[in-house]
């Protein structure tokens, strides 16, 4: 019998304690934890549907596209308790987030739970006492086309992925993996790349001029524009080739420093040829979606955008914010009402326009359903506010929301800009040079008060000019010059893409939604295609070769207007516009309009891996993308032996970005003396020489074992034929293996000696005996790092000269410490003095086998990508260890027997 209560889910653990606070005792909040099934992996489906159409995909191609969807041994525990709270409740929520994702938890929550009393779907987009309260007694039905619209796109990543991505792993690299979006975006970083490579620098001069109304008086600078009434040429009258592209002078060293100095001569006239006043006004930046809320947070905070979206989403759980994944721009009349009641109040009347701003989005399908991201209730809790409560991160996120919001409904800053057009000359010469330079004055700052928007980083040939701050002049009046610089500049290439920039491109593009730029950008890094340096996001050389691949065998799919264009069907798809069915059917088996997935799989025809894996950078030198990275090939040096000479190899250095190898940097790295596999001396106790190499896992010094010499061919009786003939032995194995030791960090494989060599093969070391256990201490060097050891105990050294330098009493001081007490024993690179609330344990940052991780010593959470260690505060922590503790333990290896989940027909949903 149904019970009393209510059960309301949602999706995190965050938000239910939060909601949880606001529906009182007649209602239980739970947390699914997110999606509580998937498709299943089809290794694990059972052996029955291994072999039919379902066993390739775990999706029914010649059957609508029916999903074989499972319970995951982690979330079995959550499905447990929710059907157990389900049993006591009258009622059930399904309060997930209002978007595709958040409508497909839901659904998928319904098909598992089977619910036998009322169903309510409770959407709100912000988590506030009234807003929950709203959302509570205005329910509505499950949207089963926005449900429609997410199984698609996961049909249809699972399509695409499962086809293509074996194509990768045949042709370029174990490993690696094609997505829909993710290779579109992939291709957007290669080819700015490639626009960097095939870029030509080129070099022109201009001269600047400090001058002033008197000797005394206040300088300012201009900037030659015009030489005999013609223009001087600057950055923007390149093209990439180099060439100039207008009716312009380009001047050289030679040419700008001759006229500089001509200029300065006391007799040639200095005077302003012209004034010219203009109004200035500029106007506020729209609230934030998501997008501009990533580019934003890049610019001015230096955040990813997968952190972004983390903090973000902690402040909407907690109440502070509306939901963060949007792409509108419109603000509640009550957000418009609070913005403008505190623009006034903080920075005056004058500041508030008389009719309150609307903004029109700007992105594709924009879903105007929802509000623009803001601070959330209908009174803002300004940054001051919250300074006590929130920390860190969530206070900077939340104060750029703020000012944002608030400066998107005050009034325009309005000023002038002033023009001034110089004349200088004749020179002895008889030539005439026209400066300028313009300055603007803010006369009525506006929301400039509130917020400024950051900008993308530029070309330097197209960045607007600084603006200087102008005397008061008059036409015809005479100018002192107080210096002419001639300088030299040469044109940039188009920068490389950063988060932010990648970001705004695929909006403008129609790649992707808001909810996903920051799980593209993640992907494509965690993938190894880019790797961020700086702010910038530098394509690796595998990348290159996925993408080439991708563009000659797959090139509709790679075309930006086609993955846009899915993104818009997927958009029909959710407005009941489109049929799922007929779509996956047109997409996979093709239509008249283009080709199916698995035609083009089927008729790929021979793809030539090496062709696709590799780069020609100079006559005669090869780039190629090995099996343990990119290297450089070209033919053997001259004067070796012609017969059998083997080209010459050349790893490319990790840092060395694809546009810095040029052609003379490639020749310089081949040209490069070899400086491994160097014999360094010979070992005294044995006779064999000790080699340094520098190898797959870096650079190690070896001991060379001689090869046994070759034995003689014997004769053997050949028991089908009846005839003797001569066998050559088989080769044994050698009897002991060499010893090999890794440098130290510090050391050069150049110089290191004998002596170190020997050392280093020595390993591990022998520190003493531990006086109470009779167990042997030794000290070595291990892939993460030198330890010690005494039997199956192992402690972490501080550093890799103390495996030569600790003794018997420092070790014992190791050991006799807690082994995960401080950071001396435990690595700690973190403590926090508070401790976790839910454990009562200690909280620390630990240095792990992958990466840093949180931990209180019973539960470890890896630091999200994109945090780093220093912005970990103690709320955080706490934050992200109640998160892992809430998903469970991590999901075993399931096998097709303990599979028992039936099937879900997609068309019966």
């Amino acid at each position: 019998m149904p019970g009393t209560k209510k059960l309301v889910i949602v999706e995190s653990p965050a938000k239910a304690k939060t909601i949880g606070q606001y529906l009182g005792s007649d209602y239980e909040v739970l947390a699914s934890v997110g999606h509580i099934r998937d498709l299943i992996e089809p290794k694990n489906l059972p052996p029955e549907l291994k072999k039919g159409s379902l066993g390739k995909f775990s999706v029914d191609v010649e059957n609508d596209f029916e999903p074989y969807y499972v319970v995951s041994d982690a979330k079995k525990k959550t499905v447990s308790d929710l059907k157990r709270a389900l049993k006591g409740a009258d009622e059930l929520y399904l309060a997930t987030d209002e978007d595709r994702e958040g409508e497909a938890i839901a659904w998928h929550l319904l098909q598992e739970l089977k619910p036998k009393v009322p169903v309510k779907r409770m959407v709100f987009h912000e988590i506030t006492r009234d807003a929950i309260n709203a959302a509570k007694d205005n329910p509505r039905e499950l949207d089963k086309a926005l449900v429609d619209a997410q199984e698609t796109r996961r049909i249809l990543d699972r399509l695409y992925g499962y086809e293509v991505s074996p194509v990768l792993w045949r042709k370029v690299g174990p490993g690696l993996s094609a997505g829909r979006v993710q290779s579109a975006a992939t291709r957007l970083v290669v080819d700015r790349e490639r626009e960097r490579l095939a870029f030509v620098t080129a070099s022109y001069w201009d001269i600047t001029a400090q001058l002033a109304p008197s000797a005394d008086g206040q300088r300012f600078e201009a900037r030659l524009t015009r030489v005999d009434g013609k223009r001087v040429a600057s950055g923007r009258d390149f093209d990439d080739t180099g060439a100039i592209t207008g009716d312009v002078v380009a001047l050289d060293e030679a040419a700008a420093t001759a006229l500089a100095e001509a200029l300065q001569r006391p007799d040639v006239d200095v005077v302003v040829s012209g004034l010219e006043s203009k109004p200035y006004t500029r106007r506020p930046a729209a609230p934030f979606s998501t997008s501009t809320l990533q580019q934003e947070a890049a610019r001015k905070l230096r955040f990813s955008a997968r952190q972004t979206m983390s903090v973000a989403q902690g402040l909407y759980e907690n109440g502070y914010i509306t939901y963060m994944r949007t792409d509108s721009l419109n603000l509640s009349s009550q957000a418009v009402q609070a913005a403008r009641s505190q623009a006034a109040a903080l920075y005056g009347a004058q500041t508030v326009p008389d009719k309150p701003r609307v903004y029109a989005s700007k992105s594709k399908n924009a879903q105007e359903a929802h509000e623009a991201i803001r601070p959330s209730g209908d009174v803002f809790r300004t940054p001051s506010e919250l300074q006590g409560v929130l920390r860190g991160n969530d206070w900077k996120l939340y104060d750029l929301i703020w000012k944002r919001t608030v400066a998107s409904q005050m009034a325009d800053a309005k000023g002038s800009t002033a023009t001034v057009t110089i004349a200088a000359g004749p020179t002895d010469a008889g030539a005439r040079a026209e400066f300028a330079a313009s300055g603007t004055v803010i006369t009525f700052r506006g929301f400039l008060n509130a917020y400024e928007e950051g900008r993308d980083e530029e070309r330097e040939a197209n960045a607007d000019a600084a603006e200087a701050k102008l005397p008061p002049l008059t036409e015809g009046q005479p100018l002192v010059v107080a210096d002419l610089d001639a300088k030299g500049h040469e044109t940039s290439p188009p920068p490389r893409y950063t988060e932010a920039s990648l970001v705004k491109t695929l909006e403008e593009l129609g790649i992707g939604r808001p909810s996903t730029y920051a799980a593209i950008i993640s992907t494509i890094i965690d993938r190894g295609y880019v790797t961020p340096r700086g702010q910038s996001l530098v394509p690796n050389w595998i990348a290159f070769s996925v993408v080439r691949l991708l563009e000659e065998y797959f090139a509709e799919l790679v075309q930006y207007d086609f993955t846009a264009g899915m993104e818009d069907d997927l958009d029909r798809i959710a407005g009941g516009e489109a049929n799922r069915v007929e779509w996956l059917t047109g997409f996979y088996f093709g239509n008249t309009k283009h080709r199916g997935l698995r035609d083009v799989i089927e008729n790929l025809g021979e793809i030539d891996a090496r062709e696709i894996n590799s780069v020609r950078i100079a006559d005669g030198i090869t780039l190629r993308i090995g099996k343990y990275g990119p290297y450089l090939e070209a033919p053997a040096a001259e004067g070796r032996d012609a017969q059998g000479a083997s080209p010459r190899r050349v790893n490319i250095p990790a840092e060395l970005a694809p546009d810095e190898l040029t052609a003379e940097t490639a020749r310089a790295l081949i040209e490069a003396p070899v400086i491994g596999d160097r014999i360094i001396g010979v070992n005294p106790e044995n006779g064999r020489e000790i080699a340094a190499r520098d190898g797959r896992y870096g650079p190690y010094v070896t001991e060379v074992i001689p090869e046994e010499p070759e034995a003689a061919p014997v004769e053997r009786l050949d028991k089908k034929t009846g005839e003797v003939k001569l066998v050559k032995p088989k080769k044994k194995a050698p009897a002991e293996k060499p010893r090999t030791a890794s440098l130290f960090k510090d050391m050069d494989l150049a110089t290191i000696d004998l002596d170190t060599a020997l050392k280093l093969l020595s390993l591990p070391r022998v520190v003493g005996v531990d006086p109470e256990s009779g167990e042997e201490i030794t000290a070595q060097n291990g892939r993460f790092g030198a330890y010690m050891k005494r039997g199956t105990d192992s402690r972490s050294l501080p550093s890799e000269d103390a495996i030569f330098t600790i003794d018997l009493a420092g070790a014992l001081e190791i050991y006799a410490q807690p082994k995960y007490g401080n950071r001396a024993a435990s690595s700690a690179l973190k403590e926090f003095e508070q401790p976790d609330p839910a454990s009562g344990k200690a909280i620390r940052i630990k240095d792990g086998r992958f990466g840093a991780y949180i931990t209180d010593g019973t539960t470890n959470v890896t630091i999200p990508r994109g945090e780093t260690i220093e912005e970990i505060d103690h709320d955080r922590a706490v934050q992200l260890l109640a998160d892992k503790r809430a998903k469970g333990p991590a999901p075993k290896r399931t096998t097709a027997r303990k599979t028992t989940t039936a099937r879900k027909p997609a068309a019966k949903k």
